[in-house]
């Protein structure tokens, strides 16, 4: 008797119809009508009437549903049993730094067995696929949740300026915005991050000037490299300075009010994904 030839009879008993449980089974009519004939042979009994009309349980087969039901419910447990454990998808960005680095390994202290798959993904894309339960959860700043998503409150991300490391201001312990006034500012497409250019340049009027424009687009490395060897300065997040090695740069906190975004863990609106629970202790656990 196999596992398969009960799956067969199972839906042929519940369906009364071989060609509705064949085509619930995703096969062909005839290979459910062998499997069932061979069952019948093993044990030595008709387990279904079959006539042109219709299609019922004999009275060896209805003894033998329930059983058959309990011994795939059973097969299932097994398989669950040895099964490896549902991963953990979280959307991620390049600006995280350090923070990314704490969170995951507090989430392992929690949950050794449970793989986190990472995507780095444009904040649009990483809300989307929340949204559409295509990643569990997403870190995301100052961002407006579609319609199934929330967005949970984790930290404020200072931002630190980065400016040459043989500029004279690279010498001065913090720096303030109005400092900056005379040199390009180097700033990604408000369109790629539109909290983090809307928060920038309010500063700089609010400091009382209009930064002059430096070049735009490209990664954060390829900036990091022309501010190297030109006259510029950009932010980075205090978390992600961290972890970048460049000595050409310097990077240096703002004179208080210092900058900073809000960042938040997008997560489904309703029916929280497994592991979701711990993931957020994970990050209690970094912030403290």
């Amino acid at each position: 008797m196999e596992l398969r030839q009960l799956t067969y009879f199972v839906a042929v008993a519940e369906e009364l119809h071989f060609g509705r449980a064949a085509g619930r089974l995703h096969i062909v009519q005839s290979a459910v009508s062998q499997q069932i004939q061979r069952l019948e042979r093993e044990l030595g009994a008709e387990l279904f009437d079959r006539s042109p009309r219709r299609v019922r349980l004999t009275a060896a087969g209805e003894r033998l549903l329930p059983e058959a039901r309990a011994v795939l419910t059973a097969a299932e447990r097994a398989r669950a049993a040895v099964a490896p454990p549902a991963g953990l998808r979280i959307g991620t960005s390049t600006g995280l730094g350090a923070h990314l680095d704490r969170v995951l390994a507090a989430f392992a202290a929690r949950e050794p067995d449970v793989p986190v798959e990472l995507f780095s993904l444009p904040a649009g894309e990483r809300l989307a696929g929340v949204a559409a339960g295509r990643l569990d959860a997403a870190f995301v700043r100052a961002a407006e949740p579609p319609p199934g998503v929330r967005v949970l409150p984790l930290w404020p991300d200072p931002l630190v300026a980065a400016l040459p490391a043989t500029h004279p201001l690279a010498a001065r312990p913090e720096v303030a915005l109005a400092d900056l006034a005379g040199l390009p500012l180097a700033l990604t497409p408000r369109r790629t991050n539109p909290a983090l250019v809307d928060l920038l340049l309010g500063a700089c009027r609010a400091a009382g000037f209009e930064p002059r424009p430096g070049p735009v687009g490209g990664s954060l490395q390829d900036t990091l490299a022309t501010i190297g060897s030109r006259p510029l300065w950009t932010v980075v997040f205090a978390s992600h300075a961290r972890v970048l090695h460049t000595p050409r740069v310097a990077y240096l906190p703002f004179r208080a009010p210092g900058l900073a975004l809000p960042t938040g863990l997008a997560v489904p609106a309703a029916d929280p994904t497994p592991h979701l629970e711990k993931l957020l202790l994970a990050c209690g656990d970094h912030e403290g």
